[in-house]
């Protein structure tokens, strides 16, 4: 610090001061505004004047900021004796590795999120929802599926882990995914496209040519695949129409 801010002749500009603590002007008003740094007179010319006091205490207001101290608690410690000091800090420093876990914690979580679907649906149906991108099933069907899944899993879980094992079995069935594909491929066409009943016949013919082991179709709750619809933005009038005709009898 020079002489001239030492011996208190010359006073400081706002921006002065903050130059000597090697802070910000909007720095100092802050500090100012959370009563850490008295504000001093305005000189007669309409400006305020610091002197060595107030850059003393600006440079400690800066010290335990960067020292990771919440300015809520600046004020307490500048005014504290040695062992109030001590145990603030260390109170301080307690809070700050309690922080630090969560952000460990909240950064595992986003690391999650990079894994894609693990994070909201069980290890079986990631690897289901995998194969179907495997076989060439647009991302819009695959999406479909995952929220249908979401949903499944979080109002009957029991359930879902039974239907993730049909499932499974149905897309190892060549016939299944070729089936799948066309039927996802159906998804923009009109609900009078005269290739529909040939394909809810197929759709039809393959369900009941199963043992009863695979149930490989929308879950028994309509809700949930209304919902499951709703969030993916799936709406297919081509697929109700194929619904429709694979229950009737022939």
């Amino acid at each position: 610090m020079s002489d001239e801010l030492a011996d208190g002749r010359h006073l400081l500009t706002i921006g002065q001061l903050a130059d000597y603590a090697g802070v910000t002007i909007k720095a100092v008003r802050v500090y100012h505004d959370r009563g850490l740094l008295p504000e001093p007179p305005r000189d007669s010319s309409g400006y305020r004047r610091y002197g060595a006091e107030q850059a003393i205490q600006l440079v400690k207001i800066r010290t335990l900021v960067q020292a990771g101290v919440p300015l809520a608690r600046i004020k307490e410690l500048l005014g504290a004796g040695p062992e109030r000091f001590t145990a603030a800090l260390d109170e301080i420093d307690r809070n700050l590795r309690r922080r630090a876990e969560e952000i460990l914690r909240t950064r595992q979580r986003i690391a999650q999120l990079h894994s894609g679907d693990r994070l909201f649906v069980s290890a079986e149906v990631t690897g289901y929802l995998e194969r179907l991108r495997q076989i060439g099933v647009s991302e819009r069907s695959v999406l479909l599926e995952r929220e249908l899944w979401i949903l499944l899993q979080s109002v009957a879980p029991e359930l879902a882990a039974a239907w993730i094992a049909d499932k499974l079995a149905a897309i190892a069935d060549p016939e299944f995914r070729a089936l799948y594909l066309d039927y996802d491929g159906a998804f923009d066409w009109s609900p009078d496209d005269p290739r529909l009943p040939a394909l809810a016949e197929r759709t039809r013919r393959w369900y009941a040519g199963q043992d009863g082991s695979t149930d490989a179709g929308p879950p028994p709750n309509p809700t949930i695949t209304r919902l499951a619809g709703v969030a993916a933005g799936a709406s297919s009038p081509a697929w109700a129409r194929i619904a429709e005709l694979a229950k009737e009898v022939p």
